[in-house]
């Protein structure tokens, strides 16, 4: 059989979820049996089923898994948390071979689901587009790997590398509008979203998916010395659900939070991703500090030939550079592995 075929399966399946499984990873599942598939199904939501149950329910006739291959992108769960181990249901429902795409990174998993499966004497092979699972569920990794956010870095600047006139009103943007929707896609499909007060106060941005149907993103603003509770301002993001970033420790300096003191709250407060989207200060800050995985710049074609300079970064992390209408988006990557992957 074409594992990589039934494996790519997974991945589209998977990537459905994007957006509505945190805290749990991206999971696709097909069943094949005699070359042909039977069931499939995704991790839809947290609490849902996951996606080896998802598909194995719907199999009408459960003695057609005695003779059935079970593929899943990232390893089966071994743990009862809001739902009962994947591992359980494989074995009680006799599925003898399973073909996984890589190992999960959470501890409560890493390893056992895979030991549980082989130790009752299920067949079982893994690395099949290992790269591309990985790639998938990035931001889970991220958070367990590394104990921070994914960090994706979003910015528009002219083909002269300003990212705004010197008046510009509020709710500038320099892009198309349907750049400006893709951006709310993005939003969607992050857990949290984040700019630094200044921009706060200067932009009054509501930060949701207003142009996307999707879930709105946790709204984060840095905030160490607290301007935005003391403005008496009616700002957009007051009526929201937002949280600021403080100064926890008293280690201000320059009237800037380092970033690893800004990524540790973030992931104190369990979010494994974060889009930021500025200012130009605060994402200089990221990528000064060498924190962040993803930059996804749009550049228009036009000259502003004075303003508000946009951040500097290395170019030669670019992959890929896709046009939207006249405006181009460049997508750079730290992560050799994940560009090699796209």
């Amino acid at each position: 059989m074409n594992d990589a075929l039934f494996m790519q399966r997974c991945l589209i399946l998977a990537k459905k979820g994007l957006g509505y499984t945190y805290p749990n990873p991206l999971v696709g599942c097909v069943i094949v049996n005699q070359g042909k598939v039977i069931a499939e199904g995704w991790h839809k939501k947290a609490g849902k089923n996951h996606a080896e149950r998802e598909a194995i329910l719907k199999v009408k006739d459960p003695t057609l898994l005695h003779n059935s291959s079970l593929y899943v992108n990232l390893e089966p769960c071994d743990h009862f948390g809001k739902t009962p181990p994947c591992t359980d249901l494989i074995l009680e429902m006799k599925i003898p071979k399973v073909i996984i795409g890589c190992l999960d990174q959470n501890k409560k998993v890493l390893g056992k689901g895979l030991k549980k499966l082989q130790e009752a004497g299920c067949e079982v092979k893994i690395g099949v587009l290992e790269s591309e699972c990985k790639k998938l569920n990035r931001r889970f990794f991220s958070f367990h790997q590394k104990k921070r956010p994914y960090i994706i870095l979003k910015w528009a600047e002219s083909v002269d590398c300003f990212i705004a006139p010197k008046e510009s009103p509020r709710g500038y943007w320099l892009t198309d509008p349907l750049s400006k929707q893709r951006v709310h896609q993005w939003r969607s499909q992050e857990q949290a979203i984040m700019i630094g007060v200044k921009t706060a106060l200067k932009d009054n941005p509501k930060l949701n998916t207003r142009l996307w149907k999707g879930n709105n993103p946790l709204a984060v603003v840095i905030d160490p010395q607290e301007k935005l509770s003391e403005s008496k301002e009616n700002l957009n993001l007051k009526g929201n659900k937002f949280i600021t970033i403080r100064d926890l420790d008293k280690r201000l300096e320059n009237n800037l939070l380092s970033g690893q003191d800004i990524l540790n709250q973030l992931y104190d407060k369990k979010l494994q991703s974060v889009i930021i989207e500025g200012g130009a200060k605060t994402l200089q800050h990221f990528i000064d500090s060498n924190l962040w995985d993803e930059a996804r710049i749009f550049v228009i074609k036009e000259k502003l030939k004075s303003g508000l300079k946009g951040p500097k970064i290395k170019r030669d992390f670019i992959h890929t550079s896709t046009k939207i209408k006249e405006d181009i988006l460049i997508t750079l990557y730290r992560d050799s592995m994940i560009s090699k992957s796209c």
